[in-house]
């Protein structure tokens, strides 16, 4: 059977699938926690909404190599990261419950002793192409947001059409906060997806169904 009519994974295949992939992040990180986070929308006050709007937020906490000093090279945090974005990446489209994908977004904040570089170096392309693949495509660019603060700092991820970065009903974000990380020698590096657009989305630009038909969909 060609790939483009595979049959969708059971549900014994994704768990073994998320413990392969968490089973090699955990090879090249040292892994502190998980964390998850979901929202389900129903209005934004304006019209209650037929079907609601979900968004998942999935993040890891993971020691900083680099805390602390000065490191040309931070291809260490690199190089594996797609581990790290396939993993999130299963466990962010998990928390939708079996919804269809429509937004993603990644991002990540360093702890105090770290550096916002050490955060961008996890979310590269590596980790980007494995996100994508995880969540079950996208063509556009992921939206990232990056930053240094102190455990329980908030981070708002962007999210954006996963097929094409200029819909505009899908400009949102979603917020996640860990109480207690990053701590100062850590990093807090996510993905987060949502199953649709803003709820009241009204202010024009291309929609949904004209970039799917603008690429043959």
């Amino acid at each position: 059977m060609s790939a483009e009519h595979a049959e969708p994974a059971t549900r014994a295949e994704q768990a073994a699938q998320a413990e392969q992939a968490e089973r090699a992040v955990r090879e090249h990180y040292q892994v502190r926690r998980w964390v998850g986070l979901v929202e389900e929308i129903w209005h934004e006050n304006g019209p209650v909404a037929a079907v609601p709007l979900v968004k998942a937020v999935s993040g890891v906490v993971i020691r900083n190599p680099f805390a602390g000093r000065w490191a040309e090279d931070l291809s260490r945090l690199t190089a594996p990261s797609a581990a790290l974005g396939t993993a999130l990446g299963l466990r962010a489209a998990a928390l939708l419950g079996g919804r269809e994908v429509q937004s993603y977004g990644k991002g990540g904040i360093a702890g105090l002793a770290g550096e916002q570089e050490h955060v961008v170096a996890c979310v590269t392309t590596v980790f980007g192409n494995a996100l994508r693949d995880a969540v079950g495509g996208g063509s556009a660019w992921i939206s990232s947001a990056t930053k240094t603060a102190a455990a329980g700092t908030s981070l708002d991820v962007p999210l954006a059409y996963k097929d094409e970065v200029y819909v505009r009903s899908h400009y949102d974000a979603v917020s996640v906060a860990v109480t207690d990380a990053p701590r100062p020698d850590e990093l807090l590096i996510c993905a987060a997806v949502a199953t649709g657009g803003r709820l009241h989305h009204r202010v024009g630009g291309l929609s949904v169904a004209e970039a799917r038909a603008s690429a043959g969909a």
